[in-house]
């Protein structure tokens, strides 16, 4: 009886263990495309190239669709076609992950820029994804004097 007692414990310790270390998807935040859960690293860089699908939409205030963005609400659409729910705001999109040095970015880190007012999806290359008035969608470069004057960081989702 002793050695069922242990069986018993150390399954129901394993389980509470591992059950923690498991993604949990919403069905409200569940990938929209049909692709399966994948690795941070590669949702991220997913996140990243289907945030260039809507190079040219316009820009619109509080804007999260393809019909129109603003930089969080880009970050947010993007993300959450792979399955990842994030606010629709920048400064409260930086409380999420963890940060990431400038020199250690890859493709599907967010960057933010200018107190916490703007951000984009880093692509790689020093290249980021973002929504702008003017302009909408588009690709900047994060040595271009306005975002290298007014860098903040990065996040790893």
């Amino acid at each position: 009886m002793n050695a069922v007692r242990r069986g018993i414990f150390a399954l129901a310790l394993f389980l509470a263990v591992t059950g923690c270390a498991k993604q949990v998807i919403s069905p409200d935040s569940a990938p929209t495309t049909g692709a399966s859960v994948e690795s941070a690293p590669s949702r991220n860089a997913t996140a990243a190239r289907l945030a260039t699908r809507y190079l040219g939409a316009p820009y619109v205030w509080a804007g999260a669709s393809p019909s129109g963005f603003d930089c969080s609400g880009l970050v947010m659409y993007a993300f959450h076609q792979v399955g990842v729910a994030v606010p629709h705001n920048a400064a409260q999109q930086f409380r999420l992950g963890v940060p990431v040095a400038r020199d250690r970015l890859v493709p599907g880190d967010v960057v933010f820029f200018n107190q916490l007012r703007h951000n984009g999806i880093y692509l790689g290359d020093g290249r980021f994804v973002h929504a702008t008035k003017p302009g909408g969608v588009k690709i900047a470069r994060l040595d271009d004097e306005w975002f290298r004057t007014r860098w903040v960081g990065a996040r790893r989702l």
